[in-house]
C-alpha cells in the first residue's frame, strides 16, 4: 500500500531564519511551480525592506501583526432556505482565519503590478500592520457584508 499524505500542518517545519511555523506557511503558499528558494528570497528580502523602514519594530512581529490584522472574525456563507438563498454571517474558525488572511494578502500583492515582488509584498505588509491596504480592504468588506446581513443570523444552525 502506498505511503498517505498527512495534512501539511503536521508536516510543516518552522522557516530556517525566524523559526516561525506561520512564515514557513506563507512562503508555503507564497510559492510558485515548486521554487521554494525564491519564494523564501522573495519573502526574506522583504522583511528585510519593513526592518529598514520600521526601525523599532522587528519585521517579523510586523508580519504576524499584519496577518494578525486581516484575520477576519466573521464572514457571510449562502444558505438556502425554501426557495430563497441567505447570505447568513457565520464565526470564522481560527485555521481558515489564518488562510483567508494569507490568501488576501497575497491576493492584493500579485495584482499590483510593475515593481518587483519583494517590494509589493513589503509595502503591502506595512499597510496591513498599519491597518490600511487592499487586503484590509477586503476583511472589512467581508465584515461590513455580514454586519447588514445581520438579520439572517437566525438561519446560522
Amino acid at each position: 500500500m502506498a505511503a498517505r499524505f498527512t495534512a501539511s500542518r503536521d508536516q510543516l517545519r518552522p522557516d530556517p531564519r525566524f523559526n516561525s511555523v506561520l512564515a514557513a506557511k506563507f512562503v508555503n503558499c507564497l510559492m510558485y511551480d515548486g521554487k521554494k528558494s525564491v519564494a523564501q528570497r522573495v519573502f526574506y528580502d522583504a522583511l528585510d525592506l519593513i526592518g529598514q523602514k520600521v526601525k523599532d519594530v522587528e519585521p517579523i512581529e510586523v508580519f504576524h501583526e499584519a496577518i494578525e490584522n486581516v484575520r477576519p472574525m466573521i464572514e457571510v456563507r449562502s444558505k438556502r432556505v425554501g426557495g430563497a438563498t441567505y447570505q447568513v454571517p457565520t464565526q470564522v474558525n481560527p485555521k481558515r482565519q489564518q488562510t483567508l488572511a494569507i490568501r488576501w494578502l497575497l491576493e492584493a500583492v500579485r495584482s499590483k503590478k510593475g515593481r518587483p515582488m519583494h517590494i509589493r509584498l513589503a509595502d503591502e505588509l506595512s499597510a496591513a500592520y498599519r491597518r490600511e491596504g487592499a487586503a484590509m480592504t477586503k476583511r472589512d468588506n467581508t465584515h461590513r457584508m455580514a454586519d447588514a446581513n445581520k438579520a439572517f443570523a437566525h438561519f446560522a444552525w
